[in-house]
């Protein structure tokens, strides 16, 4: 039998396993900044640090935006909508998800279509000339990956639970 509550504690585990993508990509920022301000004690850096550390951190937001949707992370300034009575809470949260659904579809197909005209164009980094389009696809996967996890939120809130 199909049952919301079930489905979105397999999109919340699935979204706890993706943010591990985003926590390496942090470790590998960390790592390598870390070894550029050493090196540069011998007056040598790693080359390509800044763009590395660039393309790892937009990783490391997009495979981040699922699980912390999950975990209500996010900024939110509710501080009016909590004295709103509960019916229109739950109208707003309704409205705020299926916004928040079409965004994040564009910036995912957007970024597909991007991704697709670097792959094709041949585009890479200036500096290590490493190609662009994977971390382009990683921008849209996050985003697509963040989806179910946007639209479950979406069922909980026409079948009246409210977001914490």
């Amino acid at each position: 039998m199909f049952s919301i509550l079930r489905v979105n504690q397999y999109i919340s585990k699935a979204a706890a396993r993706i943010n591990w993508i985003a926590s390496a990509a942090i470790f590998l920022m960390m790592l390598v900044t870390t070894g550029d301000v050493l090196l540069r004690f011998f007056r040598v850096s790693i080359p390509g640090a800044y763009e590395t550390i660039g393309f790892l951190s937009a990783l490391a937001i997009a495979f981040a935006l699922p699980y912390t949707a999950v975990e209500k992370g996010h900024i939110a300034v509710d501080f009016l909508v909590q004295r709103l009575p509960r019916l229109a809470r739950i109208v707003i949260n309704i409205i705020n998800s299926i916004l928040a659904i079409f965004l994040f579809s564009i910036i995912a197909w957007k970024s597909l279509q991007y991704g697709s005209t670097l792959r094709v164009t041949g585009s890479v980094s200036s500096t290590l000339e490493m190609p662009i389009y994977p971390f382009v696809y990683g921008v849209a996967a996050g985003c697509i990956l963040l989806c179910p996890v946007l639209l479950m939120e979406l069922l909980l809130q026409f079948k009246g639970v409210e977001s914490e």
